[in-house]
């Protein structure tokens, strides 16, 4: 049976009150339902992911395609689905806030908002506006009632600004603005996580694996794990592998690591 909008936004809520758990990134309709077949509790987008599908690279997305195929993923699936909104595709808190009202209304659970600006001089966001970008988008959220989750991500250690002190000062700051949760992602060593989710606790965190176990994960005290593009990456590098070896040599051989179409069939007409 379907859940309502609601519901799942309060599941999602609830999953971050306790534990550690994972939330994988499909990057389409197909994807996101053979992951809900697997047993995850919810699911992220992945802005990389889904601009691959459109032959564009990742932050080469419209704020418009973003909205539909937010709305693909929620109708497909009866889990929670959390957006990979970029920097809310706006600059200005006041658009921030009418964009974030346009992703709620998708129905999804929750969503992130970067302080990164897409500028290699000056990657993030300045301090004061980057707050006012998390209340913009905090009030936004407030003012549909719809108890959507947000995320606040600080992008330091992605954009090439690895400065555990500064990313620090800006996820606390997001925390008081009003953010649910904070992720910084890029952080690689055990001990900055540990650092992070002492610095903004009782706040959860969000973090990128790079590798970790989730085991390892869990007694940092993280409480969500995604895995951003890394998935959709794998089935690329599968197909990619697999149409060289055909092109280059004439070798069909990668299909025997294919998927079944009877399971596919099976799994997508349920």
């Amino acid at each position: 049976m379907s859940r309502s909008a609601a519901e799942k936004r309060a599941t999602f809520r609830e999953l971050h009150t306790r534990g550690c758990f994972v939330i994988p990134n499909p990057w389409d309709a197909g994807s996101a339902v053979l992951l809900q077949s697997l047993g995850f509790k919810a699911l992220a987008s992945t802005s990389a992911g889904f601009a691959w599908t459109l032959g564009r690279p990742d932050y080469g997305l419209r704020r418009d395609d973003v909205l539909t195929h937010l709305s693909a993923l929620v109708g497909a699936v009866d889990l929670p689905v959390n957006a990979d909104y970029e920097n809310a595709f706006a600059d200005a808190p006041d658009d921030v806030a009418a964009n974030v009202a346009a992703a709620v209304a998708t129905g999804v659970a929750g969503l992130s908002v970067e302080d990164s600006r897409r500028d290699a001089q000056e990657p993030l966001y300045d301090f004061a506006l980057a707050i006012e970008r998390i209340r913009a988008a905090r009030a936004a959220i407030d003012a549909t009632r719809s108890g959507v989750f947000l995320t606040a991500r600080s992008e330091g250690f992605f954009v090439g600004r690895p400065d555990l002190a500064e990313t620090i000062r800006r996820l606390r700051a997001y925390a008081e603005a009003g953010a649910d949760c904070l992720y910084a992602p890029g952080l690689r060593e055990k001990g900055q996580i540990a650092e992070v989710v002492k610095a903004v606790a009782p706040k959860p965190v969000n973090v990128w694996t790079q590798g970790l176990p989730v085991a390892t994960l869990a007694e940092l005290g993280v409480r969500r794990v995604s895995v951003g593009g890394a998935l959709a990456a794998t089935a690329w590098g599968e197909v990619q592998r697999a149409a060289k070896e055909i092109a280059e040599q004439g070798d069909f051989s990668a299909f025997k690591r294919a998927a079944s179409g009877v399971e596919l069939n099976r799994l997508f007409s349920t």
